[in-house]
């Protein structure tokens, strides 16, 4: 454990300036601006709408952009980046020289993968509940505060970071696999382009691959506006925790495999 830790220290003083930390952060900032500008600026067309529409209404393009788009290709970048900085500096071998077990230092950089993509989800959740009363502020007229969306909205983003799982562990492999950008995002991109496609068409099948959960967890999430129960832990869920062990335990062996040269 205490390597663990140090590994993780490490990840986060060699990332902290880079464009994966600050996008992670910059990135829910800018897009929850940007809606809230829209509701503040168009008022008069949503004063008509009750609270709780207001709330799915500014909730639904941002878990839109985020499933959709936004989220995949995220975790594409950030992957890459965590994995680069050793592939830049052909330090794979080094690091493993270092008094910390192998298997920490693999994990530290997948977790902090993993956490980046938590902090993104986080900072969305809380942003958009400051955001929505922010504007109420502004604009008295949009009753914000008479609906508490707050544990929709923690469910919708913790089911969004769960949803990521999945692709993080694909991803990360790819990256150990392969040490240039394109072949990891060109990859991610087209399958995550194929498996919204497949989920939006409502392939049955759709719920087994991995790049389509971010999609299906959108699409549950735009069903709790009819009033549709969101849970957490549906098959889309699990599938993604089942694919982030697995292929985690494989990507390990490939690293440990790599140290031999």
């Amino acid at each position: 454990m205490h390597s663990l830790i140090i590994s993780l220290q490490s990840e986060f003083y060699k990332s902290r300036k880079t464009l994966a930390f600050w996008s992670s952060i910059l990135l829910p900032l800018l897009l929850c601006i940007a809606i809230s500008l829209g509701f503040i600026f168009k008022y008069q067309d949503l004063i008509k709408h009750p609270p709780q529409i207001l709330w799915f209404y500014f909730i639904s393009p941002i878990s839109g952009i985020m499933g959709s788009l936004l989220l995949p290709i995220l975790v594409i970048y950030n992957t890459y980046a965590v994995t680069n900085m050793e592939y830049k500096g052909d330090t794979w071998k080094s690091l493993f020289s270092l008094p910390l077990s192998k298997l920490s230092i693999y994990t530290s950089k997948f977790l902090y993968i993993i956490f980046l993509t938590f902090l993104t989800m986080f900072l969305f959740a809380l942003l958009i509940i400051a955001s929505g009363h922010a504007i109420e502020l502004i604009r008295p007229q949009l009753e914000f505060g008479d609906y508490n969306p707050n544990e929709l909205i923690f469910k919708a983003f913790g089911k969004l970071f769960l949803s990521s799982i999945g692709i993080i562990s694909i991803q990360f492999l790819m990256n150990i696999m392969w040490n240039d950008f394109l072949k990891p995002f060109g990859l991610g991109f087209l399958l995550t382009i194929i498996c919204s496609i497949m989920a939006n068409v409502g392939w049955k099948y759709a719920v087994y691959l991995p790049y389509s959960f971010p999609s299906l967890t959108v699409m549950n999430i735009m069903s709790a506006k009819k009033g549709a129960e969101l849970i957490i832990f549906d098959q889309a869920i699990i599938n993604s925790l089942i694919c982030g062990a697995v292929v985690f335990i494989i990507g390990y062996f490939i690293v440990a495999k790599k140290t031999i040269k």
